[in-house]
């Protein structure tokens, strides 16, 4: 996807800009959402909050589900379940989330999504439900607003 599309997206949205994540990789039900950790997003422990990487599995999945090909158009979705695993402990600042559209139709669509470290070890899984939003049901997408 072009880069600058990328940027758009992801500039559009200031909880994006407050944590500090970044959509590098968009297709059509596939997204790659990826950050390097800052001191802010650790627990007591010194690791990632769970809440951030849930975060970053519902964000992916939803995105994963929303690309439109249409410049200037945009598709809109909305969670209504997420179920999120925490495996491993990340280890390093960077993490990367996977989000694959595993199934759906027209209204509903599932996900899948995965975060990994910078040493490709499993952290945590999600399994997802989105409904898209009034608009967003066509590929195609509506103009952005």
């Amino acid at each position: 996807m072009d880069e600058n599309l990328l940027w758009e997206q992801n500039s559009a949205s200031g909880f994006s800009r407050l944590l500090g994540y970044r959509i590098t990789e968009w297709e059509q039900g596939r997204a790659v959402v990826e950050m390097t950790l800052r001191p802010e997003h650790l627990n007591r422990a010194g690791l990632p909050h769970g809440g951030l990487l849930t975060t970053l599995l519902d964000t992916v999945s939803g995105y994963a589900g929303c690309h439109c090909p249409v410049p200037g158009n945009v598709r809109r979705t909305l969670t209504l379940s997420l179920t999120t695993n925490f495996i491993g402990i990340a280890k390093g600042q960077h993490l990367r989330a996977e989000g694959l559209v595993s199934g759906g139709g027209s209204k509903i669509f599932f996900t899948s999504a995965s975060i990994r470290d910078e040493h490709d070890s499993l952290i945590a899984t999600a399994s997802g439900t989105f409904r898209y939003h009034r608009g967003s049901e066509s590929r195609d997408g509506q103009p952005r607003a």
